[in-house]
């Protein structure tokens, strides 16, 4: 879901370039998405985090390779009209969600590194009560604008341009968790050279203004 409107960016972008190649996107949580290329599902390709590639690289569902598209970083937000939290050093951070009511986290690598995060610090036992994650498929920012967390974590391009969110900011380099994302070609794609003409295109330089305005940054140095 990280990147699922940067995706109908870029899919309008390679569109401009290519009319003859009809490109659909079905954006789900990652976890969903990786079992449904296992099962076979009928997809030609797919992006997820690196590591959730690699894993279907080695089960065999994914051929030919893994091609980085993006990286995306975690960032720190809250309600809007709510006070902002001090995330300036790692040590903020950690006084922050020691302070909150309830913490927002995701089932994706972001959830994954706030949780190492917690272990790190040796505080996953005082606030495991207060940590509510966000069913698969559902970001992060719905949990904060609703009120149901006072602070949510995820990748920056989930919390963005969000009614009703206000990102805080990224998280300090020296606990930032960021992300990864690759694209792959399914075994069960029928449009293999298609397919990986378009992935190409969306790790290409010429796209990376788009990722930029989204949050994110090109895989590789522009």
């Amino acid at each position: 879901m990280a990147t699922r409107r940067l995706l109908g960016d870029l899919v309008a972008a390679f569109s401009a370039t290519r009319p003859a190649v009809d490109v659909v996107v079905e954006s789900m949580g990652g976890v969903d998405a990786a079992k449904q290329v296992a099962a076979g599902e009928p997809f030609d390709g797919v992006v997820l985090a690196a590591g959730a590639i690699d894993q279907l690289i080695a089960q065999g569902h994914v051929v030919g390779g893994r091609i980085d598209v993006v990286r995306s970083p975690m960032a720190v937000a809250v309600r809007s009209g709510e006070a902002r939290p001090d995330i300036a050093t790692a040590d903020a951070v950690r006084q922050s969600v020691r302070s909150a009511r309830r913490i927002g986290y995701s089932t994706g690598p972001s959830g994954d590194h706030l949780l190492a995060l917690l272990e790190r610090w040796g505080i996953t036992a005082e606030v495991r009560d207060r940590l509510v994650q966000a069913r698969p498929g559902v970001p992060v920012a719905s949990l904060v604008a609703s009120g149901d967390v006072d602070l949510g974590f995820q990748q920056l391009s989930e919390l963005l341009n969000v009614d009703g969110v206000n990102v805080v900011g990224l998280l300090p380099d020296a606990i930032q968790g960021t992300t990864t994302f690759s694209g792959g070609i399914t075994r069960a794609s029928t449009h293999a050279a298609a397919t990986r003409e378009f992935l190409a295109f969306i790790a290409s330089p010429a796209v990376a203004e788009i990722k930029r305005s989204h949050g994110m940054e090109p895989a590789q140095p522009v």
